[in-house]
């Protein structure tokens, strides 16, 4: 701890997370919610994840793919998992500055890996639209873990820098959240030294990754219509699009919330601390809690699996 130019300086220990701002006194009855969603996260992804391990007749492109989906989607969520059943059930509001620096590490990294995620997906459907007689071809078991592997490390490796960037501010007593977690934006309002680096190091962040993977994925679709469009019969045009319904519901599910949410903290303090918190949590919870429900309902693979996957539990009973 130092003194510099009258102002306090120090590294903290601690952060205290806040929840929900305005209705502490209610967060017992708010836990009911987050506790439905975390178990329909857990089970609607793990479902998915089983049936696909399991079932041999979905170790094909689409599937892997969708189980990367929910591999990060579950990534995501444990990583929240602790501070926000810690605040709402047990009202633990303290969290460590290494473990929150920890979570928010996880988080954004989970997060740049769906949003690589889903353009591996929509790249998936460009390909098996356009050419379908080549798709396991061009996206063969090795191509496939080489993105997934690629993925994964390039999203360790951007967040990396940015964890580190954050341990050499300084800070001026500021140490509460307005979020049960901890998240890049939120902490970046504490420090009272220059964040100049860090912000501009944050924006490359999101243009080379959010930015540039929801203007491919719009790309890829543009290239998916004019495929379609160019099916001779109105029966073919509509099974090459029911294919993609369910991916255009995750991408719009992910990239809406985060739209929202980049809004509201471009506001600032223009908007209500309430308003930050539920667009926080829709991106975040949103996802992961209609991805499971939306690609069981669409896809008839995935009911086969998870029909069979209950006979058979029903048999050993």
């Amino acid at each position: 701890m130092r003194n510099s130019s009258s102002t306090l300086e120090f590294l903290p220990t601690k952060f205290i997370l806040v929840g929900i701002p305005g209705l502490e006194a209610e967060h017992i009855w708010i836990s009911i919610p987050f506790c439905l969603m975390y178990m329909i996260i857990f089970l609607g992804n793990g479902t998915i994840l089983h049936v696909i391990r399991t079932d041999t007749a979905l170790h094909q492109p689409m599937y892997l793919f969708l189980a990367m989906l929910a591999l990060t989607e579950v990534g995501v969520s444990a990583s929240t998992l602790p501070t926000v059943l810690g605040v709402f059930l047990f009202g633990i509001t303290e969290i460590s500055f290494n473990a929150c620096l920890l979570q928010m590490f996880s988080i954004h990294s989970f997060s740049i890996m769906e949003s690589a995620v889903l353009l591996a997906m929509s790249v998936d459907r460009f390909v098996a639209i356009y050419n379908p007689l080549r798709y396991t071809a061009i996206l063969t078991m090795p191509r496939i873990f080489g993105m997934a592997s690629s993925i994964g490390l390039k999203s360790i490796v951007l967040m990396a820098p940015l964890t580190i960037l954050l341990r050499r501010l300084t800070f001026c007593g500021h140490n509460i959240l307005s979020h049960s977690y901890c998240l890049h934006p939120n902490l970046i309002h504490l420090p009272c030294g220059d964040t100049t680096v860090n912000n501009i190091y944050g924006l490359f962040i999101i243009t080379s990754t959010f930015g540039l993977d929801s203007l491919l994925i719009v790309v890829s679709y543009g290239f998916i219509l004019h495929t379609v469009l160019s099916i001779a019969t109105g029966e073919g045009r509509r099974k090459a699009l029911s294919t993609c319904g369910s991916h255009v519901c995750a991408v719009f599910s992910y990239y809406v919330p985060m739209l929202g949410l980049s809004m509201v903290h471009r506001l600032g303090y223009h908007v209500s601390p309430l308003l930050h918190a539920v667009m926080a949590n829709a991106y975040l919870f949103l996802p992961p809690v209609v991805n499971p429900i939306v690609y069981s309902i669409k896809t008839k693979e995935i009911r086969r699996g998870i029909s069979w996957m209950l006979s058979e539990k029903k048999a050993r009973v």
